[in-house]
């Protein structure tokens, strides 16, 4: 067992105070909730929650219901699924217990936590379910829900997030999006969304189905499209075999039967900040800023199918991926103050060239492919975080292809320009990274984004691919913001930074969720769209969180009072 160290909840004194952290690391040895079977290129996650296994005290998890530590245990598990076992080509979920397949996210839960928690909740179990339909759509990893009992709220936006859903007809089993009627919010993790984007029930249904608290049978699911098949008892197990074997047949997935161990971190958290060997972060909690370095491997990275599956973890593109998700996740849960982040790069640009040019050399390649795709998801999570992204390209920078998109995903792009010296300058450089490997949710490259799809400004860069480009270069081809000299450089930059940490922090949030997705909009868009409008201001009004709200109230047996004015 190599597990990791520290629980998902755990204390540590941070700024002469004691604090809360959260973790994001765990172990199938450690789940209290899920449990993963691997059968040849079939796996198996069956959802057996513990009620007295939630991340903070205060509620029991019962009928099945979920709160942040089980889907971290999904989030690790469907992480080992693509790791350690390569050959499976079809997750099935299942639920432990009977009649009930999973009631959802545990409203007791919801009702004592803060509106961060559930935003910020609620973001990362959309970004899990995403990554299900990521990995089914462009690595071949198939997913099929077999219900079995009540599958309501959260548990059915888990289902909805599969490629095939299939139900039980044993005349109790249902789906359901009850929380309009009963809670007074919305499907949190993408249910509406999912409902008529990617299931295309039709508006009306859908009003019905999402205002009817006591959920639908298989019968009428399967009519409405929102199951594809249901079977009575004696045959759903033959339902579920032929279901896999269709989904099997479209996977495209060639990997190894043995994959790689996915090892804990271990980062080194303390005052300053939050520390991994690739990637460290200083944490100033005075200015509420953040500093992301990113480094460039030392040495050209491993280039061979076998030196690659050797180096395992401690690849450099993995290992990068690995440290900079974790990162992420632990500044987004842990420092909700700290408002900005500024993203530096340091190291040698040709390396990171190099290890590009690895990638697409062997791209085919599954543990390669399932880099680029963790990479790929890693990216589209900062995309859609809600804090001021800022990249600086200073001297020492290596901004180059793969670690250029970090710059593209920020708000602002800053480079220092040295007229008189220019052979010291920072340099960029574009790579085949920049043109596909690493599409947003809204299925554009982040250059497609930035130039609004204009063909020609595409085709000028991709012409300009690896040629190191200067400040003024890169200025006039619209990659960069700004570019002042070194004598202006830590005046503005200083300004700049203040000047953002003053304003309002929603605002903010609002501004650049809505700048930060130009053009076409697209199934995730919306859903993260929406949850960053709708869910976070519905979560603050009286009527669902306020003393008679109906979050407040579930399970009392009083009814809600609501004010009854349309805002």
């Amino acid at each position: 067992m190599n597990a990791p160290t520290e629980p998902l909840l755990f204390k540590r004194s941070l700024g002469g105070q004691e604090r809360e952290l959260v973790s994001f690391a765990t172990h199938p040895s450690r789940y209290q909730h899920w449990s993963l079977r691997v059968e040849d290129d079939v796996a198996c996650l069956k959802l057996d929650i513990n009620e007295d296994g939630g991340i903070k005290p205060g509620y029991k998890l019962k009928l099945n219901s979920y709160d942040l530590g089980v889907d971290i245990e999904l989030h690790d598990a469907i992480n080992r699924i693509r790791f350690e076992h390569p050959a499976v080509k079809v997750v099935v979920f299942e639920s432990g217990k009977e009649r009930i397949w999973c009631s959802g996210a545990n409203i007791y839960m919801l009702g004592l936590s803060t509106h961060a928690w559930k935003v910020n909740f609620c973001k990362f179990t959309n970004e899990t379910r995403n990554g299900l339909e990521d990995s089914s759509h462009h690595d071949g990893l198939k997913s099929l829900a077999a219900v079995t009992g009540a599958c309501a709220g959260g548990g059915y936006e888990l289902a909805l997030a599969c490629d095939r859903i299939v139900m039980v007809d044993d005349r109790s089993s249902t789906v359901s999006l009850p929380e309009v009627p009963l809670l007074g919010v919305l499907p949190g993790t993408g249910g509406l969304t999912r409902v008529t984007d990617k299931r295309q029930v039709r508006r009306d249904l859908a009003d019905i189905f999402c205002t009817t608290s006591e959920g639908v049978r298989a019968d009428r699911a399967k009519d409405w499209k929102l199951i594809d098949a249901f079977a009575k008892p004696q045959q759903f197990d033959a339902l579920i075999a032929t279901e896999i074997e269709a989904l099997r047949t479209q996977s495209t997935r060639t990997g190894a039967e043995k994959g790689i161990e996915l090892t804990p971190l271990k980062p080194l958290i303390d005052d300053a900040g939050y520390h991994y060997q690739t990637v460290d972060v200083q944490v100033n909690r005075d200015t509420r800023i953040a500093t992301f370095t990113v480094h460039a491997p030392a040495a050209p990275i491993e280039s061979t199918p076998e030196s690659i599956v050797a180096a395992g973890v401690q690849w450099w593109p993995l290992k990068l991926q690995r440290e900079l998700d974790d990162a992420i996740l632990n500044l987004r849960t842990n420092e909700l103050e700290v408002g900005t982040w500024v993203i530096k790069t340091r190291g040698n640009a040709q390396l990171v060239m190099q290890a590009d040019a690895v990638l697409e050399q062997h791209k085919d390649h599954w543990l390669v492919r399932e880099t680029v795709a963790a990479l790929r998801r890693t990216l589209a999570r900062i995309d859609v975080t809600s804090r001021s992204l800022i990249a600086l390209v200073e001297q020492g920078s290596c901004f180059a292809g793969t670690l250029f998109e970090l710059a593209l995903a920020c708000d602002r792009i800053y480079m220092l320009d040295l007229p008189d010296s220019p052979d010291a300058a920072p340099a960029l450089q574009l790579s085949t990274a920049n043109f596909g490997r690493y599409p947003m949710v809204n299925h554009l490259t982040r250059l497609q984004t930035r130039f609004y799809e204009d063909a020609s400004a595409i085709t000028q860069l991709q012409g300009l691919a690896d040629s190191p480009l200067r400040a003024d270069q890169a200025l006039a081809l619209g990659l960069v913001t700004l570019t002042p000299d070194d004598i202006d450089w830590d005046d503005e930059i200083r300004i700049m930074l203040e000047e953002r940490a003053s304003q309002s922090p929603d605002a903010l949030t609002g501004m650049e969720a809505s700048l930060r997705f130009t053009g076409k909009e697209t199934m995730e868009t919306r859903i993260f769209a929406r949850l960053s409008a709708w869910q976070n201001w519905i979560f603050i009004r009286p009527n669902a969180v306020g003393d008679e709200g109906a979050l407040k109230l579930f399970g009392t047996g009083k009814k809600p009072k609501f004010d009854w004015r349309r805002i």
